[in-house]
C-alpha cells in the first residue's frame, strides 16, 4: 500500500529522531565505559497515534510504553490490526489503578510503575484469572517505581518501601519482577537521584538475582542515567516530537 506524502515525511522524521536517540545512548554508554548493548530503549507512546506505533515497529522499536490502561488496550488492539506480524511489548509505565488490573493483564506485557503491595495483590489476582482464562500464559513483568523524594502525588515508592515490595512480587506465582524503575524528581540534581536508584538496584538485584532492569533516564536526562547504571532509557519527546 502507497503511503500518502503526510506518512512518508513523518516516517522519515521518526527515522532521524530514532538514529538521534540511539547515537545519544551510545555515546553516553560509551562514555560510561559501557557496551551500547547493555541499554534498551522504550519509545513512550502516550498520545501518539497507533499509526507512529506501527512506523516504530517498521524502524525495528518493539517496546513501547503507554500511561493509561484504557488508550494502551485500544493502541494495541489498533497495532495488531495496522502491523499484524510485528512484534510489541506493551508497558505501562504511569500511575495505575487497582480497579484497571484486570483489564490491563489482557493486553500489557510488564507494567514498570508497581509502587504499593495491594497494587501487587491486584495484579496479581488479575495476572492469575487471566492465565486460568487462557487469555495470557507469560507471568506479568512488573518494576517496582521508586520515588526518590517521598513526594506521594509523584507515585513510585518511598526509598525505604522497595526491598520489601520487591520481595513481595518476587514471591507472587504470576509475576515476575524484573528490577526498579524510577523518574528523577524536579528539585533533585539527576545524578543525585539516580546514584540512589544505583544503590537500590543494586540491593534488589542482590535479593533477586533476575531482577536486572534499571529503567531511569528519559529524554532530558538520559545521558546521566545510563552513567549511573540504567538499562533502559524511556523516551517520548525526543522521539516523537511534541504535541
Amino acid at each position: 500500500m502507497t503511503e500518502s506524502p503526510d506518512e512518508e515525511r513523518r516516517r522519515a522524521d521518526l527515522a532521524d529522531a530514532l538514529a538521534a536517540v540511539h547515537e545519544r545512548v551510545a555515546d553516553a554508554a560509551r562514555a560510561a565505559g559501557r557496551d551500547p548493548a547493555e541499554i534498551g530503549l522504550l519509545a513512550v507512546t502516550k498520545t501518539w497515534p497507533a499509526t507512529d506505533v506501527a512506523l516504530l515497529t517498521d524502524l525495528g522499536l518493539a517496546a513501547f510504553g503507554e500511561n493509561k490502561e484504557q488508550e494502551g488496550a485500544a493502541k494495541a488492539a489498533e497495532l495488531a490490526a495496522l502491523r499484524p506480524d510485528a512484534t510489541a511489548r506493551w508497558h505501562v509505565v504511569g500511575r495505575l489503578q487497582r480497579n484497571k488490573a484486570r483489564s490491563l493483564v489482557r493486553w500489557a506485557h510488564a507494567v514498570d510503575s508497581v509502587d504499593s503491595p495491594r497494587l501487587v495483590d491486584a495484579l496479581e489476582a488479575a495476572a492469575g484469572k487471566a492465565v486460568d482464562a487462557g487469555e495470557r500464559v507469560d507471568p506479568l513483568e512488573v518494576l517496582v517505581q521508586i520515588s526518590v523524594d517521598g513526594d506521594p502525588d509523584r507515585g513510585g515508592a518511598p526509598v525505604d518501601e522497595v526491598p520489601a515490595l520487591a520481595d513481595r512480587v518476587a514471591g507472587c506465582a504470576h509475576l515476575h519482577l524484573g528490577g526498579v524503575m524510577a523518574v528523577a524528581p524536579q528539585g533533585i540534581a539527576p545524578a543525585e537521584a539516580f546514584a540512589t536508584v544505583w544503590e537500590l538496584a543494586q540491593r534488589v538485584r542482590a535479593a533477586h538475582p533476575r531482577a536486572t532492569t534499571l529503567s531511569a533516564g528519559m529524554s532530558g536526562d538520559l545521558e546521566t542515567a545510563v552513567a549511573y547504571g540504567s538499562t533502559c532509557v524511556r523516551v517520548g519527546t525526543a522521539l516523537l516530537g511534541r504535541r
